[in-house]
């Protein structure tokens, strides 16, 4: 029997091809309050998106962008983000060489007192020059202050907000904004977009509002439904 060919990756030691199953390597989150927003963003856009299978979002979790992230501790752990064009399915982290060199579309980073300087700086340096993240958004829940930063030239500047405060995301066609004391997102004609409980709450009311119409124009013809 013929000799097998060698093939390229016979000449590559095991110990130099990086691993892409990384666990993720994120701290505490400061307060339920970041927990349940980040959570809330996701569920949102899962949910609004729901029909499309090319997106992939994630919260406090690392994305790995460094091959030698395992002595360098190079990695970063943004509170939101969102990948457009890759597969929807679940991770145990993101780790670029095995996402085809993917950096996320969007980021977004909830601020506090432990984070606000590093989210401001280092993270805001490194999401510009490095991952290139076509939109950065940065939320202070203290002071309720929203702010937003597109690439322009390779380079970060301000999105201008609406008169209702609002800032515009090219890359999810969807405007960031406050309601409620949260971040939500509402669509390009302004409409809020909700949670699948949202939607059934609003079916409801709805439906019980029309009733009530129903009811009063019978009425006031002498028709009482109960009596049918």
């Amino acid at each position: 029997m013929p000799q097998a060919l060698p093939q390229p990756w016979d000449y590559i030691e095991p110990a130099l091809i990086p691993p892409t199953e990384i666990d993720s390597n994120e701290p505490p989150l400061e307060s339920d309050w970041h927990r349940d927003q980040i959570n809330l963003l996701i569920r949102l856009l899962q949910w609004y998106w729901r029909d499309q299978t090319d997106f992939y979002v994630s919260g406090n979790l690392t994305i790995y962008f460094n091959e030698r992230q395992l002595t360098t501790r190079d990695f970063r752990g943004p509170d939101f983000f969102v990948v457009l064009g890759a597969e929807n399915r679940k991770r145990r982290s993101w780790v670029l060489w095995a996402e085809d060199g993917k950096y996320p579309n969007v980021l977004v980073e909830l601020l506090s007192p432990s984070t606000a300087a590093v989210d401001k700086g280092l993270k805001k340096q490194l999401y510009q020059d490095v991952f290139r993240t076509p939109e950065y958004f940065l939320y202070n829940p203290d002071t309720q202050t929203l702010e937003g930063f597109h690439l322009v030239d390779n380079r970060y500047e301000g999105i201008v907000p609406t008169n209702q405060g609002w800032l515009w995301s090219q890359q999810l066609e969807l405007f960031l904004g406050l309601y409620e004391d949260n971040l939500r997102f509402f669509t390009a004609e302004g409409s809020l977009v909700l949670l699948p409980e949202e939607e059934e709450r609003q079916r409801a009311e709805a439906a019980e509002q029309a009733l009530a119409a129903l009811q009063a124009k019978l009425k006031a013809q002498g028709i009482n439904l109960d009596d049918l």
